[in-house]
């Protein structure tokens, strides 16, 4: 992100005399834009505030078709309003909370109940709607504080230190509004409010456009792969020519099944040799090998071993949709194992099943919606290893996998990179607000 070195704060050490004169103050933050000289002041929020109100204490009727959205602590997330579950209600509800809580664009909504208490954001809606007691909505005094100003300092670690101590409760956590009332707020003049604000909500839009390229390319890699393994889309050789048809076999004939760890104690981890954990094998595709555990092997102990190529699937889970999720070994390591709630899949050959390609192959969803048939149980959902092996699936020859694999390997690598772009403004970000703000 290039910003203008005068559009920067600077040091309070590199800026004028005053900024100087003032570097010990806690009235003065580390980090300041050039040309402001006067040590902040500090007030309670309802010094600076015309409104601090939370939504109805009366849970209107829900209606699927409901002309008038209500939104309730779900909705609010860091940073934005999320509305993929968002509940309707009729005008006539909505009308009677809206005499007592009339939310207004740039308000500042925080949530005040629940397990995400204190999550924040800015309202960016200007249509009316409705609020549950859950939320607060926060509206500065204008000739004194930005709203903009106290959602980012609010945002800051300083902020949400001060917020997590207001939180009370053990079964339901929860903040007053007396004691959101009373949160104290450092803050300059007002130009100086309006510089920070638009400052940090540029870096905001950059980490919003980073996510949203990112979501865009994750979506377009899960529509390509549907049209790729229902064979919408083919490949062609490098000489233009088709490959041939994809051949039906069952898993079963490709491969053998091992299990994972068996026989071990609490004692026997923490040291040892690595071993994959169920964890690597859920998150994705393929193993990351900087996250192994390690297990106590002792000598001649019979455990089975995992090797490149080898696919490993999970046989226990929280949901049906969660089961049997599938991961790929995709370097040639040492000595390795693999944990117990898991099971080895390894392939007769990898010129028949490319490993590059098995990670797409068993994650795809036509195979997915296959596996999750398999789950049985209520609470927790287990899969049979026989019945996974029993099912068919279409495979295409192997240098059709080759190019399947790197043209989706390709995409990944795209989402990767905007990842470690949206790690790296956010650790950035995050040193900025830890040091403009006092």
């Amino acid at each position: 992100m290039i910003i203008n070195s005068g559009d920067k704060p600077m040091p309070r050490n590199q800026g004028n005399q005053a900024n100087q004169e003032n570097q010990g103050s806690d009235n003065v933050p580390r980090l300041r834009f050039p040309g402001f000289q006067v040590e902040w002041k500090k007030s309670k929020l309802k010094e600076i505030t015309n409104k601090i109100q939370d939504g109805t204490h009366f849970s209107p009727t829900i209606i699927e078709n409901g002309s008038c959205m209500y939104l309730t602590s779900k909705n609010i997330r860091n940073g934005y309003m999320d509305f993929r579950d968002v509940s309707f209600i009729s005008q006539e509800s909505h009308n009677e909370i809206y005499k007592r809580c009339e939310v207004k664009y740039g308000d500042i909504l925080i949530t005040k109940d629940g397990a995400n208490v204190g999550n924040i954001c800015i309202n960016t809606l200007k249509n009316e709607f409705s609020l549950l007691s859950s939320v607060a909505f926060i509206r500065s005094d204008s000739s004194i504080a930005s709203n903009e100003y106290i959602y980012h300092y609010i945002c800051s670690p300083i902020g949400q230190t001060e917020i997590k101590s207001f939180v009370s409760g053990q079964a339901i956590t929860r903040i007053t509004l007396s004691k959101l009332s009373i949160f104290k707020i450092s803050f300059p003049s007002l130009p100086e409010q309006q510089k920070i604000a638009s400052f940090l909500t540029t870096v905001d839009e950059k980490l919003q456009a980073l996510k949203k390229k990112k979501t865009l390319l994750e979506q377009y890699k899960k529509g390509v792969m549907q049209k790729i393994f229902s064979q919408e889309i083919r490949f062609k050789d490098d000489n233009g020519k088709e490959y041939p048809e994809w051949e039906e076999k069952k898993l079963g004939e490709m491969g053998e099944t091992y299990n994972g760890l068996t026989g071990k104690t609490k004692e026997d981890f923490g040291i040892g040799k690595p071993y994959i954990q169920y964890k690597q094998i859920f998150d994705d595709s393929k193993i990351d090998i900087s996250r192994f555990d390690y297990v106590n092997i002792g000598i001649n102990e019979k455990q089975n071993k995992v090797l490149f190529g080898d696919v490993f699937f999970t046989v226990s889970s929280e949901t049906p949709d969660e089961i049997g999720t599938a991961s790929v070994l995709l370097d040639t390591l040492g000595e390795l194992y693999l944990n117990s709630f898991c099971f080895g899949f390894r392939p007769n050959s990898l010129k028949e099943m490319s490993p590059n390609f098995s990670r797409y192959l068993f994650r795809n969803e036509l195979f997915r919606n296959s596996i999750i048939k398999l789950a049985q149980g209520s609470t927790r959902y287990n899969m049979s290893k026989i019945q996974l092996m029993k099912l068919t699936l279409k495979l295409p020859q192997v240098n059709e996998q080759t190019k399947i694999a790197n043209f989706l390997s390709a995409i990944d690598d795209k989402i990767n990179h905007c990842q470690t772009q949206i790690e790296k403004t956010e650790m950035w970000k995050k040193g900025l607000l830890q040091r403009m703000f006092c």
